[in-house]
């Protein structure tokens, strides 16, 4: 007599299959679907550098890395992406970090390079943040700083040309003796000399390290080369080198004055930001104060946007424009410094949709591996409230403020709906994160827990506008962070999609880029009029809805 055999599991190709789509519906709302790699190039480049510190001048290697288009076509902007700059600063440097009281620095890059097409040129500026590292006990200390950089796009047809030049390191120093840990020791504000000693401005906390790319650097530090036009070749307005690199003719240099006064016609263009068109506000969602959050004197609203990276899957989600109500801190005195006034502020703020602490659902569709259209939806929620902590340090020299803001926010991803071919597939209602998004506090001692970092810093020289990010006027938030396991992720029949999850998405290295427009001030409104830019509509929501910069 033959065993009755029990009722058999779905076979485990069908099994697989469903998995794989509910997988590839869930990393849909992280990953959009991109082109292929092709016509990239990837470059890594090892340059020879001088840095100056206060033992005196350094012999430094920057490793610089960076995925540039091969070409493009005459006027379409690009932004060279993965950009990473890596400084290995010698065993002399980590000595003068340790006199100073410092056990861990953080530090943030600004390296200057030149964009040339053929006689033209323009500059821009490459910025990253850091992660905070141990001084070492003995040997180098290599800082590793990642960020977004400005878009280009060449005027004409030639060889759009990019070159290093020279690069600042801010370091905030963390001291030894975490019982005197103060705000001070995360501020990595400092004052933008060439160079750093005993005399810059720079107080006990935090060091800028100017350097200088070095005479025998390869190929002048040039990094990358991309084609513009059909084959590279320049435009009849152009002015270039023959193909043997021969210098212009006697009859090209009697035509010099004229090339100089059309060159910043033909000039590299360099956008801070990558152009795009702000959502209509039909578009995003309601953003203002109501009698169940009713505004008080302080009280600020404002539209966030952005991207966030996904790290194991080399992609980004786009994060539309979300509402936050602030309450806006009031400045105190910050610790004495004989160079600068200094001010601190804690402020607090909240996402709100439909009267929730998060921001609205994000849908992203795509086809998945057998052709199927995929439509999944996440949301991001607070599991407490966001903190915004900023000192503001005047320069008593020459009135110079710089500002900088860390936002710390505790929030949860939340996937909600998740469709295949139009069909729902059901993943439960507690499918999320097990903890919040997490980051490498600079101050953990005053700041514990999971929670995401956010850092911007704002400028402003006097008599000038200011650039980089404030509260009030907003601008570029950047951070990263670390994804969670995902817990609660299960289909109506029992599939457990926790694991599969986890592996495919959750992990460390992930950059987040965030752009606040300016904030609308509730009890002192700013409408639009012919002269001025508005900061608030007639029923007091905030006027700029922000544009997401990758």
């Amino acid at each position: 007599m033959k065993a009755q055999r029990a009722a058999a599991p779905r076979p485990p190709r069908v099994r697989a299959r469903t998995t794989s789509i509910a997988a590839f519906v869930v990393l849909a709302a992280l990953i959009p679907t991109t082109a292929s790699a092709s016509g990239t190039q990837e470059i890594e480049v090892a340059l020879p550098y001088v840095c100056t510190l206060p033992s005196g001048q350094l012999p430094t290697t920057v490793r610089i890395s960076a995925e540039f288009p091969e070409r493009a076509d005459a006027g379409e902007t690009f932004s060279p992406s993965g950009v990473t700059t890596t400084v290995e600063l010698p065993a002399e440097a980590v000595a003068d970090l340790t006199e100073r009281g410092a056990a861990q620095v953080r530090a943030a890059t600004r390296l200057e390079v030149g964009v040339a097409q053929n006689e033209a040129t323009a500059k821009a500026t490459w910025r990253g943040g850091a992660e905070p590292v141990a001084l070492p006990g003995s040997g180098p200390l290599t800082l590793v700083s990642k960020g977004d950089v400005p878009s280009v796009a060449g005027r004409g047809d030639g060889d759009l040309t990019f070159t290093a030049g020279t690069l600042a390191i801010d370091l905030a120093l963390d001291p030894a003796d975490p019982a005197g840990t103060d705000p001070a020791a995360t501020d990595p504000a400092a004052p933008r000399s060439a160079a750093t000693g005993p005399d810059s401005d720079s107080g006990p906390d935090s060091l800028t390290v100017g350097c200088a790319l070095a005479e025998d650097a390869p190929d002048q530090g040039l990094l990358a080369t991309v084609r513009v036009g059909a084959d590279g070749s320049p435009s009849p307005g152009g002015s270039p080198s023959g193909p043997d690199g021969a210098s212009p003719s006697p009859d090209r240099e009697a035509q010099g004055h004229g090339r100089e006064e059309r060159q910043g016609d033909r000039s590299p263009e360099v956008l801070e930001t990558a152009p795009g068109a702000a959502p209509d506000r039909d578009d995003v969602p309601p953003c203002r104060y109501d009698e169940q959050h009713p505004p008080t004197d302080v009280s600020l609203n404002a539209y966030v946007t952005g991207y966030a990276n996904v790290n194991k899957m080399k992609g980004a989600a786009y994060l539309p424009p979300s509402c936050l109500l602030i309450e806006q801190g009031i400045p105190v005195d910050g610790p004495p410094d004989p160079e600068h006034i200094i001010f601190d502020t804690v402020s607090w703020a909240n996402f709100h949709y439909q009267g929730r602490k998060e921001t609205p659902p994000f849908p992203s569709t795509f086809l998945s591996f057998d052709f199927a259209p995929v439509k999944a939806t996440m949301v991001l929620e607070q599991t407490g409230p966001i903190r915004i902590d900023s000192r503001i340090k005047l320069r008593l020299s020459d009135f110079t403020t710089v500002t900088d803001t860390y936002v710390r926010a505790p929030l949860v991803a939340h996937v909600t709906d998740l469709e295949v071919n139009g069909t729902p597939l059901d993943v439960g209602p507690d499918c999320r994160t097990e903890t919040s998004l997490t980051s490498v506090d600079p101050d953990p001692a005053n700041h514990p827990g999971d929670h995401l970092v956010l850092y911007g810093r704002g400028e402003q020289l006097i008599g000038q506008e200011a650039t980089g990010y404030l509260l009030l006027s907003g601008g570029t938030l950047s951070g990263e962070t670390s994804i969670p396991a995902f817990t609660g992720c299960g289909t109506a029949d029992g599939e457990d999609l926790d694991r599969l999850l986890t592996a495919s998405v959750s992990g460390p290295g992930n950059h987040i880029k965030q752009v606040q427009g300016q904030t609308c001030a509730i009890a002192a409104p700013v409408f639009p009029t012919p002269e001025t830019p508005g900061q608030c509509t007639e029923d007091l929501q905030p006027y700029e809805i922000p544009v997401a910069e990758r």
